[in-house]
């Protein structure tokens, strides 16, 4: 297509753009929907590479055109599910050539070095005559397009930095509240400089250079139109900033507090013995039947060696959780705002998980070039947390998505030869310590106790003034591991809970490792895998270029001593500290993959490899969705691959084998076996989820039908064992999701005699005999079949439509919607034609 022709395309897609649905469905129907070839079509002449990111690239108030005109192009593709067309990616992605689309204008900054070039979508192309010049105007753009996003989020980043224990960095800033640091705490992101001086030699002072030019380019826009920051951008706003997207998107661990109080749970209601079975079975830690993106085994394993001596059991029920606000005046309280940016300091830190890529070497591909359909699900925002950028200096020719406030590189996108992309690994970078309590004095230790044993001393907490949360002061102890989450027991004797995270202080030095992808230095898969071993953060990268495909696993993963299990607290007594980190050949990573594809879904890198200690993976994963490969496909196919499983039920692959334990004996009534008949059919014409005519209503009873009773029945396969226990195993590990979908998949299979891999240790359903089993589950199908029938006021299970999920963009500054889908906020639809 002509760039005139495409500049057409666009005017009329953002004026009618029902229009552009209606011609994707009239394709839909000229087309086979199996997006392969018999044989090779041989490669294309020239680079085929897209790119979307709704609502749209512009994220001020008030709205402009830009704000919304990217929205209809990505939720067109949703009811297409597999049937995607080559027309279709035309029409309902950008192109990502470092070209602007259609119309233009130029926006003058006063730098004569700077070239500011916006498209008719909003996207800015920025040229600079040196990389400072770039630098500049990126963030001069930032400004201009996402002022709103950075003036919010510029004070909850050193809530990030500093790992504030009892705050949710990110509701801060969704929430539009305020956190004002204090010194201490920009002391830990000012340090940070040096420490990218001392890692990096020049090129970590270039890091600097380039983070200053780029808060001069923020500064140089406020002084042109007006309303400046009390406090000038600096590059220490550029450390804070990659401090806050590794804390969401690229940090796991820090839940062995929860598993710790329910092993000891398990132990006191079921026995020591079967206690701990069960406990092992439910982790879903490294049990070998997980879905993996590579099959290369690498060994990082749950346990660190020799007999477990270093880890605790907490008491059951013993957590206190530390109350970091401190409510400021005489009210005694804090603000309602205060109180809902709080989170239990002890709980699981809260992170996001929906990013995916398939990538396919050109060994399987229909034109013999690498493919890649690629993205992170970073939310639904407006302003959006990332945004399109286009930059040219000496040394870079990138286009993507960056980060605002860390804009002078991208975050993933492509160079002219090669492009990346990032998925969550939630590996397991924060380990939370059971501090054993002491007085210096020698009396009887309680919860209120603010020294603590280390290496044979009674040590003081340091009590650190992190700075204030809508007017109240933010205080907490800190031990040598990281800040106090709260206390408990173990065997009757306090303890307090402390988290280390092993990027504390270093998050700065993350920035070499998008640098190197910015500039073009991953130019092999060796050179891929050096840079993107620089991120500290744990993501799974995934890569595509003119001659290979590759896959890395990144994150500074700690090397434990020998002696802990850890998904439990290890003991800081000092015996079992940190002691040293994983290499990078340590790392998981791949040329090429099983059956040269690489698919992620924040699924487990490896086998043998553990992620987080509260990251499960089990027999089920959303993972597996990604399957119909032909034995040569097309960029449509992969396409397509991506957006059926989008709205394809992740519970799906997991009913077959309890479809199976039903079928071995009579329905009990008509309604029931309606109801399983129902869902077979659902299943195997790949689950949908999905309004396809719009209308506000789910096209499909499955649906409704599986929501209903997931949960149930998941319940009942692990009543037999958990008893009074199941409400606590579902808290947990969620039984209506892909945890109780790998409980029951695992546990049904042995009973059917399947010997699946990572078998339990004990048998759960009908106390492990089959009939029983099969009657339980019937009864569950048959009650919930009666309640759905209740609420829908009909036997016919075919008109149990539920309301359709829609998607809305948090906070609600906008109104808009569209229909629900597990696809990535920013995605890149990439082929290289080779050299």
């Amino acid at each position: 297509m002509t760039r005139s022709l495409f500049r057409a395309t666009k005017i009329s897609r953002r004026v009618v753009p029902a229009f552009v649905v209606m011609a994707s469905l009239i394709a839909v129907g000229c087309s086979d929907g199996t997006g392969s070839n018999d044989s090779p079509s041989g490669p294309p002449a020239e680079d085929r590479a897209y790119y979307i990111l709704p609502p749209g690239n512009y994220g001020g108030l008030p709205t402009t055109q830009n704000s919304l005109d990217q929205l209809p192009l990505y939720d067109a593709l949703t009811p297409l599910r597999g049937n995607v067309t080559d027309e279709d990616i035309e029409q309902l992605f950008l192109p990502e050539d470092f070209q602007p689309i259609g119309e233009t204008f130029e926006v003058p900054t006063g730098r004569p070095g700077t070239t500011i070039i916006y498209d008719e979508f909003g996207i800015a192309h920025i040229t600079g005559e040196t990389r400072e010049d770039m630098a500049f105007g990126a963030g001069w753009v930032t400004v201009r397009d996402r002022e709103l996003l950075i003036s919010l989020g510029r004070g909850p980043a050193r809530a990030a930095v500093a790992d504030v224990p009892c705050i949710n960095a990110f509701s801060l800033v969704t929430s539009g509240q305020s956190f004002i640091p204090s010194a201490a705490t920009e002391k830990l992101v000012t340090d940070q400089a040096d420490l990218l001086r001392e890692v990096f030699g020049e090129e970590g002072q270039q890091i600097i250079d380039e983070a200053q030019a780029y808060a001069d380019g923020m500064n140089a826009y406020h002084v042109v139109n007006g309303g400046a920051p009390e406090e000038p951008y600096a590059a220490a706003d550029v450390f804070a900033v990659t401090a806050f997207i590794g804390s969401i998107f690229g940090a796991g661990g820090g839940s062995e507090p929860s598993n710790s109080e329910f092993r000891s749970q398990l132990i006191n209601g079921l026995g020591d013995g079967q206690g701990q079975l069960a406990f092992d079975d439910v982790m879903l830690i490294n049990q070998g039947a997980a879905p993996t993106t590579i099959d290369t085994p690498f060994d990082y394993g749950r346990f660190t060696g020799g007999e477990v001596t270093g880890s605790v059991t907490i008491d059951e029920g013993s957590i206190v959780n530390l109350d970091c606000v401190v409510p400021a005046g005489d009210s005694g309280s804090l603000s309602t705002a205060a109180s809902g940016a709080l989170v239990p300091a002890t709980d699981t830190p809260l992170d996001r998980e929906a990013s995916n890529f398939l990538i396919a070497d050109g060994s399987v591909s229909a034109s013999g070039s690498n493919l890649a359909v690629m993205g992170p699900q970073l939310g639904y925002y407006y302003p959006e947390i990332v945004m399109q950028i286009h930059l040219s200096a000496p040394g870079i020719e990138a286009q993507g998505a960056a980060v605002p406030g860390l804009g002078m590189y991208l975050l993933l996108g492509r160079t002219p030869n090669y492009a990346w992309s990032l998925t969550s690994a939630s590996h397991d970078v924060r380990d939370v310590f059971a501090e054993v309590l002491c007085n210096p004095n020698g009396s009887e230790p309680t919860r209120e106790s603010r020294h603590y044993e280390f290496k044979g001393q009674c040590i003081a907490f340091e009590i650190f003034d992190a700075g204030t949360l809508n007017g109240d002061p933010v205080i907490y102890p800190v031990s040598v591991h990281g800040p106090m989450l709260g206390t408990a027991t173990v065997n009757g004797k306090p303890i307090a809970l402390t988290r280390k995270r092993s990027t504390f202080g270093r998050d700065a030095l993350n920035l070499a490792g998008l640098k190197d992808m910015t500039e073009g230095d991953a130019s092999t898969p060796e050179a891929f895998y050096k840079s993107a071993n620089k991120f500290g953060f744990t993501f799974n990268w995934g890569y595509v270029s003119r001659s290979n495909t590759a896959f890395f696993s990144s994150g500074f993963l700690p090397e434990r001593a020998p002696g802990l299990d850890r998904v439990l607290p290890t003991n800081g007594n000092g015996d079992y500290e940190w002691q040293g980190f994983l290499g990078q050949a340590a790392h998981p990573q791949s040329i090429g993959g099983p059956s040269e594809r690489l698919l992620n879904w924040n699924n487990q890198s490896a086998p043998g490899f553990m992620h987080g200690d509260g990251t499960p993976y089990g027999s089920i994963h959303r993972v597996q969705l990604f399957d119909q490969w032909p034995d040569r496909v097309d960029l449509a196919g992969v396409v397509g691959i991506m957006n059926r499983s989008a709205t394809e039920d992740e519970r799906s692959p997991a009913w077959p084998v309890v479809s199976e334990v039903l079928g071995g004996s009579e329905a009990p009534s008509q309604l029931a076996e309606e109801v399983v008949a129902l869902l077979d059919a659902w299943v195997a014409d790949d689950a949908p989820r999905l309004d396809a005519d719009d209308d506000g209503f789910n096209d499909d009873a499955g649906y409704a039908i599986m929501q209903a009773l997931w949960q149930p029945l998941a319940t009942e396969v692990m009543r037999p064992v958990f008893g009074d226990l199941t409400g606590s195993l579902n808290r947990i590990r969620r039984l209506g999701g892909n945890n109780g979908s790998s409980f029951m998949q695992t546990d049904l299979s042995t009973l059917l005699g399947k010997e699946p891999p990572g078998q339990f240790n004990l048998l759960y359903c009908g106390g492990g005999d089959l009939d029983t089993c099969r009657e339980s589950l019937w009864l569950i199908v048959e009650l919930v079949s009666l309640e759905l029938a209740i609420e829908f006021g009909n036997n016919d299970p075919n008109t149990w439509l539920p309301e359709a999920t829609t998607i809305s963009f948090t906070p609600g500054l906008i109104p808009n919607t569209m229909r629900g889908t597990q696809r990535p906020t920013f995605q890149q639809v990439l082929e290289f034609a080779p050299q």
